[in-house]
């Protein structure tokens, strides 16, 4: 655990300057997917200044549909202290900021008449890729980790981390404990699962499937079981039938995957979308 990355002090005219790790992380996922994007705009003989407004517009509606989603999750709190909730420094929920950039993005493509499914499966692999960036600076700022468990893949963090304050709540250790008990990396589980599954979607399966949407469809199935499943092992309050509320976001983007699989992924493909 490592959240803060680096520390200056009495910078000239900025002063203090803390750079967490988990910011860090997100703009190295950001730039990332800006920079195979481009380069897979260019294979296709796109102009790649689009690559940049993809990304740009995915991170506002990214950020925004994190951040309502954070908000209805904490509707009780928001509806107590709406201005503080929203104005926190933390509160961006991945599934939220899925549909929320995705929606911006399909917006900018429309309005810029841009072929949808072919766009959306260059980007789907690198959500994965960007997803599993993200995790890492999860990882490093102690925050989404699993349940407590006995296994050599445990992770101990360090005292005052969040895993450690839960296990005070939940009554599994002392304030007094000098760390707590062991508990899932899940965060790193998804960075390894989505690193896999970007390269398998991208080298395997995205050059087999004969229509666009296709990959996209794929994406939201793959990423939507990755989660659900992963919500066993996290440390998530269960709500109705003993599920999360990411699990049914999960499911919800399952039957939305499926729905894009069977009735929209109906375009064949042509030599632009395989880039020759």
């Amino acid at each position: 655990m490592h959240p803060t990355l680096f520390k200056f002090e009495n910078l000239p005219i900025i002063g203090d300057l803390t750079i967490r790790t988990y910011g860090f992380m997100m703009a190295v996922a950001f730039l990332t997917c800006y920079f195979i994007l481009q380069w897979e705009v260019k294979r296709r003989k796109q102009d790649p200044i689009i690559a940049a407004d993809i990304v740009f517009w995915a991170a506002i509606g990214g950020i925004v549909g994190g951040r309502l989603f954070y908000l209805f999750e904490h509707f009780s709190r928001t509806l107590q202290d709406p201005l503080g909730m929203i104005f926190s420094g933390s509160g961006l929920v991945f599934h939220g900021g899925l549909i929320g950039g995705t929606i911006a993005v399909i917006l900018f493509l429309l309005k810029k008449r841009k072929p949808l499914g072919m766009y959306a499966d260059i980007i789907a692999p690198l959500l994965l890729i960007g997803h599993g960036i993200g995790r890492i600076g999860c990882f490093f700022a102690g925050c989404c980790h699993g349940v407590c468990t006995n296994s050599f893949l445990g992770v101990t963090f360090p005292r005052g981390s969040n895993a450690f304050h839960h296990q005070i709540q939940e009554g599994l250790i002392e304030y007094s404990a000098n760390h707590p008990m062991p508990v899932h990396p899940t965060q790193l589980y998804e960075m390894g699962f989505n690193f896999i599954m970007a390269f398998i979607l991208i080298k395997y399966i995205r050059p087999k499937l004969k229509y666009r949407w296709s990959t996209f469809a794929l994406y939201f199935i793959i990423t939507g079981t990755e989660r659900f499943l992963i919500e066993f092992i996290r440390i998530n309050p269960e709500g109705f039938l003993g599920l999360t509320n990411y699990q049914f976001s999960s499911l919800f983007l399952i039957i939305t995957g499926a729905i894009i699989f069977k009735w929209f992924a109906k375009q064949p493909k042509t030599e632009l979308d395989k880039g020759k």
